[in-house]
């Protein structure tokens, strides 16, 4: 990973459980159930762009380079894994 992918990464990490800390208070203080739910798809469109950050980074960084040296089928399979994954 290029390190300001990584930096990048490791803030939007501190702000998502920043966010989750959040969302966990506001189940303790028994607040508004439509409000906490707005709180968590907030927290998943969070993970979904940290998600594309890394898999952009990882195109670029592993997928490239890999296919370059050889291994497609490991590349493809991989990628394959994770399109399985994101579907479920």
């Amino acid at each position: 990973m290029k390190p300001e992918t990584k930096d990048e990464c490791l803030k939007r990490l501190s702000y998502i459980e920043g966010h989750v800390d959040g969302v966990r208070r506001m189940v303790q203080q028994d607040k508004y159930c439509v409000d906490i739910l707005k709180q968590t798809y907030a927290v998943r469109k969070a993970i979904e762009k940290l998600e594309l950050l890394m898999l952009g980074s990882h195109m670029d960084t592993c997928v490239v380079p890999g296919i370059r040296d050889g291994r497609e089928e490991q590349i493809v399979g991989e990628l394959m894994e994770l399109y399985k994954l994101a579907d479920n």
